[in-house]
C-alpha cells in the first residue's frame, strides 16, 4: 500500500495563537455600552454600581489575559448576563424606572 500520497497532518503548535481571550475582551468591552446607558433607568448611585462592577471584570479580564484565556468568554458573556439580572433587579425590587 503506497502511503505517500497521503494528507499530511500538521503538527499541533503549542505557541498558536488562540482566539478565546481576543473574543471574550471583545465581550467585556462591549458590555460598556450597556452599563454605561443605564443611566436612563437607573439613578445616578446605580449607574456609578454598575460602572464599578464592569470596571472590576475589565481589571479581572486584563488579569487573566495571559495567565487563563479560556475563561475571558466566560467572564464576557457573564458580565452581559450579570448587568441584565442587575438592571431587572434594580426595576424589581428598587423601584428604577424608564
Amino acid at each position: 500500500m503506497d502511503l505517500s500520497r497521503r494528507r499530511k497532518v500538521r503538527p499541533h503548535n503549542p505557541r498558536a495563537i488562540s482566539p478565546r481571550p481576543f473574543i471574550g475582551m471583545g465581550l467585556v468591552a462591549t458590555a460598556f455600552f450597556p452599563y454605561a446607558a443605564s443611566g436612563l433607568v437607573a439613578p445616578w448611585w446605580g449607574v456609578v454600581g454598575l460602572m464599578l462592577v464592569w470596571l472590576a471584570s475589565f481589571v479581572l479580564a486584563c488579569a487573566w489575559w495571559t495567565p487563563h484565556p479560556d475563561r475571558l468568554p466566560w467572564l464576557g458573556a457573564a458580565v452581559l448576563v450579570g448587568w441584565f439580572v442587575l438592571v431587572n433587579a434594580g426595576g424589581a425590587f428598587l423601584g428604577w424606572t424608564a
